[in-house]
């Protein structure tokens, strides 16, 4: 039976937005000296620490693990249901983390707020919102953060249209779209293949919170900015009429469920920081395996520190149920889950570029490290894990 753990939390404010902002939010500190695209030593250094096998986790493995002592996870949204999310809160639920001799601490957050802690190593693990938040951010911060697994390889954000407001992207010309932040750069890129600029085609003002019924009772907005695993649901529950805008439908590029840590955890603590991804891939098997049972265990956390943004379980079952479908859907036949692909990468911040998101267009070295995630899975395409079978 597992473990029944509530982890010690704090929470987070967002302090800043995404992308065009993010040089705002750099730590007075600084963060560590960058690493490289990849981490081919810290590789070396987690081998000679001892594998990690059906049979078991090498003693001097486990003490390395012990050595990086606290690890800190910052959630991004909450604790929902959401990749980069669940599959941690069921790491820690069933012990995975324990097994691999880490000491790791869950902390409910946003997304927008964790990249300044975990480049100052402040916490060591996060979710981010998409992969070019990460790299706009390092290019900006001269910071080192660095992905260590990519779930989600499609955009999740979604362009959520009043009923009679139209029902393409060039319906919105002339007219004003709420958002929470920022415009999330695959819904730019989207409006942009239609001949729609911000500012000059169409308008954006801010909305606050994130209730969809209230939004879209807000006069004088057309449409307002969402994600395609919430909104949609909350309002379909609602009975009220919608127009998703997906920008995956128009091929627009895009990633969700990010976890990512600083180069300098990786260098440091090497076996720590492959253990953590493979404690939580062995998660997100589990929670891909029984979607529902994942997204309870999320609504047990959540409920255990207050339900502050007032989340639901049928909202929660709902926004894994349809993020798992994704994951699934977009990873690549005969490919684990979470994998980063280079061009991909390059494919996302080519396209922003493209439509102008960028000051300047951020480099994809030192962003990701693919072999630690590599590293964790088995020829079958499982997580290699102790007793497995």
């Amino acid at each position: 039976m597992a473990r029944q753990r509530t982890p010690a939390v704090t929470a987070v404010l967002a302090a800043c937005v995404p992308l065009a902002l993010l040089a705002a939010c750099g730590s007075d500190d600084g963060a560590a000296d960058g690493g490289g695209t990849t981490t081919p030593a810290s590789a070396d250094a987690a081998d000679a620490a001892g594998e990690v096998t059906a049979s078991g986790i090498s003693p001097e493995r486990c003490e390395a693990n012990k050595a990086a002592g606290t690890v800190t996870y910052l959630s991004g949204f909450d604790f929902s249901a959401s990749a980069s999310i669940v599959e941690v809160i069921v790491a820690e639920d069933k012990g995975y983390f324990d097994a691999m001799c880490l000491d790791v601490e869950l902390k409910p957050s946003f997304s927008v707020a964790n990249y300044t802690l975990v480049a100052a190593n402040e916490s060591q693990f996060a979710s981010a919102g998409s992969y070019a938040e990460i790299a706009d951010f390092n290019a900006a911060n001269d910071a080192d953060l660095v992905v260590v697994a990519l779930e989600g390889k499609t955009a999740i954000d979604g362009l959520i249209v009043k009923e009679g407001e139209g029902t393409t992207p060039a319906d919105l010309e002339g007219k004003t779209i709420g958002v929470k932040g920022k415009l999330q750069p695959s819904l730019e890129a989207m409006l942009a293949q239609a001949g729609l600029v911000e500012g000059t085609d169409y308008t954006t003002v801010g909305i606050e919170g994130f209730d969809p019924l209230v939004h879209s009772e807000l006069p004088g907005l057309a449409a307002f900015t969402g994600y395609k695993s919430n909104e949609p649901g909350q309002l379909e529950r609602a009975g009220v009429p919608f127009t998703l805008l997906d920008p995956s439908k128009d091929d627009i590029p895009g990633s969700f469920g990010i976890l990512y840590t600083n180069a300098g955890f990786i260098n440091e603590h090497p076996t720590a920081a492959q253990d953590f991804v493979r404690a939580a891939m062995r998660g997100m098997e589990d929670a891909i395996a029984d979607p529902d049972a994942a997204s309870q265990t999320a609504v047990d956390l959540i409920n255990a520190n207050g339900n502050e943004n007032f989340l639901s379980p049928e909202g929660e079952q709902f926004r894994w149920r349809t993020e798992s479908a994704l994951v699934t859907e977009f990873t690549p036949d005969g490919e684990p889950v979470g994998l980063i692909d280079p061009a991909e990468l390059q494919a996302q911040l080519d396209a922003y570029d493209a439509i102008g998101i960028f000051t300047a267009k951020p480099p994809i070295e030192g962003t990701y490290d693919d072999a630690l995630i590599a590293g964790v899975y088995g020829d079958d395409g499982k997580v290699i894990w102790p007793n497995s079978d």
